[in-house]
């Protein structure tokens, strides 16, 4: 796995932060917030991208590709996954993004009204699409297998990898560069979910890393956030036969659409419930054996009701044996890059035994009656499931067990 975040742009630096209640998020500094009232963000910190990209291609592809580009090549480091002429067409890259390289078409747009159409770039549409990172992964890693970028908004990481274990079980490649990544903190995106009535604001009194409580009875809004992750799907036969290292196995995935709002979700979380069940129920996992989910957990009033009652529907009697860790709290909102950070941040609670506490959550809320884990437990967990929900309706889990070698 691979992985750039608000806390961290390693594995050993993101579990650590995770498991200390570190938070990542802090005063925008990417743009000014003077004329604002929201100005918190999950900002990247310390990232160099010349160490995974060249300076001239850094130059000409946007922050989105830069974030996707480092995770997939740790990631493949990481596996130990030698890609080359013989195996280069079954190595696939499904690799999403919520909007892309919406940085080049604003920049490109201010050159063109103040110093005109001929010093627009030519090289902004290509990699400003949201499938840049896809393609550059390919062209950097030489994969060239099965090679798609998916994009349901916020659920497109989790898309991602329940779509790279599909692809393996279809036999269309033997192993998949899996993840997403977002550059969201831009000053337009920002006024958007401002005037949306979607951004929070810190506790009274508090600091400003207060501002994202999920299923805090005091929520009032969610926190953009930035990075990109990536995880190396593999065949178990094929990875067991080389020595890799197996962090854990993805045994569940489903994808279900609310059809109801491009905002708000479906009541009671219909959709999110259809699709929990689904990675349940098509893939032959036990309810009952599930010991922790990752929410999307955003700190919306009312999606974070809907996502509790869409576990409830889902798990029904169980759930109250079920710890709820959600890693927003710490990172903010990565957009696109959400599941695929929390898909990532699920895996290592596996492989560790351990569950990380959601940090800023004080009041209980009767409307989530939902097992918050408020400090960081280590707890023997078999299965763990990840669940995102997307504006538009879009909603995806996706399970990881336990990999013990039998």
């Amino acid at each position: 796995m691979g992985v750039v975040s608000p806390i961290g742009n390693d594995l050993d630096t993101v579990w650590a932060n995770l498991v200390n209640g570190r938070s990542g998020i802090g005063e925008i500094t990417h743009f000014d917030t003077t004329p604002y009232e929201h100005k918190a963000g999950g900002e990247v910190h310390d990232f160099d991208v010349t160490q995974f990209f060249g300076f001239k291609d850094a130059r000409r592809t946007e922050t989105t590709v830069h974030f996707a580009v480092a995770s997939a090549r740790m990631a493949v480091a990481d596996a130990g996954l030698e890609i080359n002429d013989d195996n280069r067409y079954d190595v696939g890259v499904i690799y999403g993004s919520g909007g892309g390289g919406q940085a080049l078409f604003i920049s490109n747009q201010e050159v063109w009204h103040t110093r005109g159409a001929r010093a627009v770039s030519p090289f902004f549409i290509a990699n400003g699409l949201v499938d840049a990172s896809s393609g550059t992964i390919a062209i950097e890693t030489g994969a060239r297998g099965h090679n798609f970028c998916p994009v349901s908004a916020c659920s497109t990481g989790t898309t991602a990898i329940g779509e790279a274990a599909e692809a393996i079980r279809r036999g269309d490649c033997t192993a998949v560069i899996a993840g997403s990544a977002e550059s969201p903190l831009l000053e337009l995106v920002h006024i958007g979910f401002t005037n949306m009535r979607g951004l929070g604001t810190p506790l009274p009194g508090q600091p400003i890393e207060t501002v994202c409580r999920p299923f805090d009875r005091t929520r009032d809004g969610f926190v953009l956030g930035e990075g990109g992750g990536a995880l190396i799907l593999e065949d178990l036969e094929l990875a067991r036969a080389r020595g890799a290292r197996i962090y854990a196995e993805v045994v569940g995935y489903g994808s279900a659409a609310d059809g109801f709002d491009m905002i708000a979700p479906a009541n009671g979380g219909e959709g999110s419930a259809r699709a929990m069940k689904m990675a349940l129920e098509r893939w032959g996992v036990p309810a009952d054996e599930i010991g922790m989910i990752n929410p999307h957990g955003t700190s919306t009033p009312v999606g974070d009701k809907a996502e509790s009652d869409a576990i409830w529907a889902a798990f029904g009697g169980h759930t109250p044996d079920i710890l709820i860790s959600a890693t927003k709290s710490m990172t903010g909102h990565m957009m696109g890059a959400a599941g695929a950070f929390e898909g990532v941040a699920t895996v290592l609670s596996v492989y560790h035994q351990t569950i990380p506490g959601t940090l800023n959550y004080r009041e209980p809320d009767p409307e989530c009656n939902i097992n918050i884990a408020t400090e960081t437990v280590e707890k023997p967990l078999r299965y763990a499931l990840s669940n995102n929900i997307g504006l538009g309706g879009h909603n995806a889990a996706v399970i990881f067990k336990r990999y013990t070698g039998d």
